[in-house]
């Protein structure tokens, strides 16, 4: 028997089989207990992300930072050329193997959430991890965090598809696949799930809470038990929250805020910028800005989670080694210049290799950056002797929540966060003030969050609005009424009687020889002359037609602006166009009852 006739048996049979497991599923599971299991499958594919991912940045670290060319000030020249090599592999990859953007992952999870219903491409399961554990390695100021979390999401789209859920199911699974990423990265549920419901804008009930809760904590055991009890920085907060310090925590809120603004600008402007060259300009020149800035400051170097547990441990002989500075590291009034230096140009360093091609995203340069302001702000004031002396160790923790709610707009994610992977619920009430402060002040300036501003210029962004995510869910197609009578724009009332006579509908639609719609006749204006032979081959139907924008829609239209064409009190159907043509019609009725049907099924399943 040929080789390929047997193989073409075993696709049979699989294809039998897979066909028999989703009969089985849909005959024996209810959606809740679905969404558990695929929930529970996610959790350990993100955990396992985490793991792959965090393994690979290391093992690449080390391998590259074996080789030295040490200066005589004892910096490492090969510093300067690392970033523009990672960067120059990453495009390569993206260009010629994943054929994709990969860039501003977490953006793009929302957008899938927005507007694909959930759907993530299957190589995301692997080419963002890929190409970030090359950016980081080799020097990339950007964080893994977005990376991970488009991978999980990824991870739980196509689960999803393997099991064939629907776009509702399939969403509340992407949430997953994020809160997983987080839980696994940072060893946090709480942080995990709070992430998916501040950043991704998803929203809150039971149906969605559990499955999420089922994929942190079995991705953060996953990720225990590959790496054990430590977290990204490693501390243990020992100081207690005083009254007199609320002052300084106050001050540190605003300047989180202000920084917070500056990254948002820096951001745009770079942008901007790069925008206008081509690939190899972007390498060159991004590759060598990096090089330069990592080569003068090198906590800027990767994540930067390191140099964080130094600022923690206030331990800034190790901050500044192999620095050019470091031998001016006793110099506190140096220290307090090199730290505010680090603050800006950290966010200069991120975007360019976001900016050049890298691949990463802000998470953790927004604590990096949060963990400096608050060590800067500590420091500064110890030095002027302006407030009572404050511990610089808990004002580094209260940096990073507070910068990064004021980035991500995520406050409470970032206060429990800070809280749970450092034990440190005894700042929890400095954290609130100065993370609250933060984000406010900048909310206050930019409406949206560096993740969902892209989407909101693009209209593709969805809010924690019930009602909003009700009506972008529904399908257009499925409340198209189309069993419409059409009439010709040059019928007359004999034409009419014969259309009243074969439909049970009080309006007709009016239309050319080439299909295009004309307006619409109504029932009720030619009524009284029906039943009147004398006139059926001398009026027209043109004579009584009706046409107004206002009960007109294209069938391409999102369903937000299609509902909006309903908000007049006389509006019970809607005209849907297809390029012109008559498409059908929607009905307020239908709609409405669409609505009900989906808050019914995401509160009570």
């Amino acid at each position: 028997m040929h080789p390929n006739f047997d193989m073409g048996l075993e696709i049979i049979n699989i294809r039998k089989y897979y066909k028999g497991m989703l009969l089985w599923r849909v005959r024996h599971l209810k959606n809740s207990q679905i969404l558990g299991i695929v929930a529970f499958l996610t959790g350990i594919g993100c955990g396992l992300a985490a793991v792959l991912l965090k393994n690979l940045v290391s093992y690449t670290y080390n391998l590259i930072t074996s080789f030295s060319w040490i200066s005589a000030v004892g910096t490492n020249w090969l510093f300067l050329m690392y970033p523009m090599v990672g960067i120059t592999i990453t495009v390569l990859l993206v260009k010629f193997l994943i054929k994709d953007d990969l860039s501003h992952g977490v953006s793009k999870v929302m957008y899938a959430i927005s507007r694909k219903g959930g759907r993530i491409k299957p190589h995301n399961t692997w080419s963002s991890m890929l190409t970030s554990s090359i950016t980081v390695a080799f020097g990339g100021s950007v964080g893994l965090e977005a990376p991970i979390v488009y991978t999980g999401s990824a991870i739980a789209s196509n689960i999803s598809r393997f099991f064939r859920l629907d776009k509702h199911l399939t969403t509340i699974l992407v949430g997953c696949g994020a809160a997983g990423a987080i839980a696994g990265a940072f060893k946090a549920p709480i942080a995990g799930i709070l992430f998916a419901f501040e950043v991704l804008m998803l929203d809150l009930s039971m149906v969605s809470v559990l499955p999420m809760l089922i994929s942190a904590i079995t991705s953060a055991m996953i990720s225990f038990f590959f790496l054990g009890s430590d977290a990204q920085f490693s501390y243990k907060v020992t100081t207690f929250f005083t009254l007199n310090s609320i002052p300084a925590y106050i001050l540190l809120g605003v300047f989180s805020a202000v920084v917070s603004l500056y990254y948002f600008n820096i951001s745009t402007w770079i942008s901007k910028l790069f925008a206008k060259l081509n690939t190899v300009w972007k390498i060159v020149i991004g590759g060598l800005l990096l090089g330069v800035m990592v080569y003068v400051f090198p906590p800027l170097f990767g994540e930067g989670y390191q140099a964080l547990t130094h600022l923690l441990n206030n331990d800034t002989s190790s901050l500044l080694h192999n620095s050019l500075f470091y031998s001016l590291k006793d110099n506190i009034y140096l220290l307090i210049f090199i730290t505010l230096a680090i603050i800006i140009i950290k966010a200069i360093a991120t975007n360019v290799t976001c900016a050049s091609g890298g691949v990463g995203g802000v998470f953790a340069p927004s604590l990096f950056i949060g963990g400096f302001c608050g060590f800067f702000v500590a420091t500064l004031l110890n030095t002027m002797n302006i407030f009572p002396q404050v511990e610089a160790s808990s004002f580094v923790l209260v940096g990073m929540s507070s910068v990064m709610a004021g980035i991500m707009y995520a406050p409470l994610t970032s206060i429990f966060l800070i809280a749970d992977i450092t034990g440190g619920y005894d700042l929890l009430v400095p954290l609130m003030i100065s993370t609250t402060i933060s984000y406010l002040v900048v909310r206050s300036v930019n409406k949206y969050s560096i993740y969902a501003r892209p989407l909101a210029k693009k209209g593709d962004l969805m809010t924690h609005n019930k009602d909003k995510t009700a009506i972008h869910f529904m399908d257009k197609m499925r409340l198209l009424e189309t069993n419409f009578y059409k009439l010709n724009i040059d019928a007359k009332l004999r034409d009419v009687v014969r259309a009243v006579e074969k439909s049970n509908r009080n309006f007709f639609p009016v239309v050319d020889k080439d299909d295009y719609f004309k307006g619409v006749l109504v029932l009720d204006d030619v009524r009284g002359i029906l039943f009147h032979p004398e006139y059926y081959d001398k009026i027209e139907v043109k004579n009584f037609m009706r046409y107004s924008d206002y009960f007109i829609v294209d069938i391409n239209d999102s369903m937000e602006k299609i509902v909006k064409k309903f908000k007049g009190v006389d509006r019970y159907t809607i005209i849907v166009l297809d390029k012109g043509k008559f498409a059908g019609c929607m009905s307020r009725a239908n709609v409405f009852q669409a609505y009900q049907q989906f808050i019914h099924d995401s509160s009570d399943e």
